[in-house]
């Protein structure tokens, strides 16, 4: 079911019946239409414990968490994306995880493969950030990370160096530290076959390693790939319409408020936002109330009795953004289109 339908069998529920039955059948279209626009059969099964483990600590990470907390259920006003049925992704993190056997001697290198979706364009890759905890140093020094690609040992070798990165680090003292691999990436997705992943080094002036590779659970210290892509072309458009509430007296066509909240879902896999407000239509539409097209109008006056009428239903609905886990476990942050009411009006 479209979501505009639920919508609009949700303004039938306020008009006739009681409001608590329509709610629930309304957040369960809501929840099908966002694991559809997502390209998900089923929600992933991510529990609340799992997510704890996951969740890199660090900066990009933050970052966004941060915006959630600024913004809050903020939507951006007059625009809407070309794409009106799935969601467009805007930043991908993804999790390193251990190379095939075909590329390690000895049971190692144990890091790091990244596996990234084919349908991703190389030509839409904005920027691709390598991020790699390091341990502290012993004393101030001056470290070398180093980033390999690794390739099959039956072809003659172990690894290539393809990108380094002087840094120097204080002594007692962890950070992340992020290097560019945008062409690396580019390679993998116009030739799947070369990714064989890669080997992370980070050697101090005493040859120890300080790259994290293998960090425990939980602890968010894995290495992680961010990837950002750029949006698809957008166009704006305006139109006029009536805010109410439940204690309106206005009978006419109308918004009303609605929370979605993703918690009573169940859903721990939406990292944010945890709610966001929905809105619905609803109410009467008289033949020269609010039509959204003047094509509708006309229509209905020359020929009332040859057409249904106009309805109230959603004229202009928004984007949200939403920070989740997909299947593969990689965090992706996304916009996910026509999901908040904006206005409503009689088409």
């Amino acid at each position: 079911m479209h979501l505009m339908q639920v919508l609009i069998y949700l303004s039938f529920m306020v008009a006739f019946g009681p409001m608590g039955l329509g709610d629930q059948t309304a957040l369960h279209a809501i929840k099908s239409q966002i694991l559809s626009k997502l390209r998900l059969k089923h929600a992933p099964n991510i529990s609340r414990d799992v997510v704890k483990q996951l969740l890199p600590k660090a900066p990009p990470l933050q970052k966004l968490l941060d915006q959630y907390d600024v913004l809050g259920d903020d939507n951006k006003d007059g625009v809407m994306e070309e794409d009106d049925e799935h969601a467009t992704t805007e930043t991908i993190m993804a999790m390193a995880t251990e190379p095939e056997s075909i590329v390690q001697v000895d049971g190692k290198p144990t890091c790091c493969f990244f596996s990234f979706n084919s349908k991703i364009q190389a030509n839409r890759i904005v920027r691709a950030q390598l991020w790699v905890h390091l341990q502290p140093a012993d004393e101030v020094t001056t470290v070398f990370l180093q980033i390999s690609r690794l390739i099959p040992v039956t072809d003659g070798g172990r690894n290539i160096q393809i990108r380094s990165l002087k840094i120097d680090v204080n002594a007692g003292v962890s950070s992340w530290q992020s290097i560019d691999v945008k062409q690396v990436l580019s390679v993998w997705l116009r030739q799947p076959d070369t990714n064989w992943g890669i080997e992370i080094n980070a050697l101090d002036s005493k040859g120890n390693d300080l790259a994290v590779t293998s960090a425990e659970a939980g602890e968010g210290l894995q290495p992680f790939m961010e990837v950002k892509i750029s949006e698809g072309p957008k166009r704006s458009r305006r139109d006029s319409g009536l805010d109410c509430d439940e204690n309106s007296p206005e009978s006419r066509c109308c918004r009303y408020p609605l929370t979605v909240d993703f918690e009573d879902f169940g859903w721990d896999w939406i990292i944010a936002p945890k709610r966001y407000k929905a809105n619905y239509c609803s109410g009467e539409c008289e033949y020269m109330h609010l039509q959204k097209y003047p094509h509708t109008h006309l229509v209905n006056k020359a020929s009332p009795r040859g057409t249904a009428g106009p309805c109230c239903t959603p004229t202009k609905m928004s984007p949200i953004n939403m920070l989740y886990f997909n299947r593969k476990e990689q965090i992706i942050y996304g916009k996910i289109p026509s999901m908040v009411v904006d206005r409503c009006g009689c088409s």
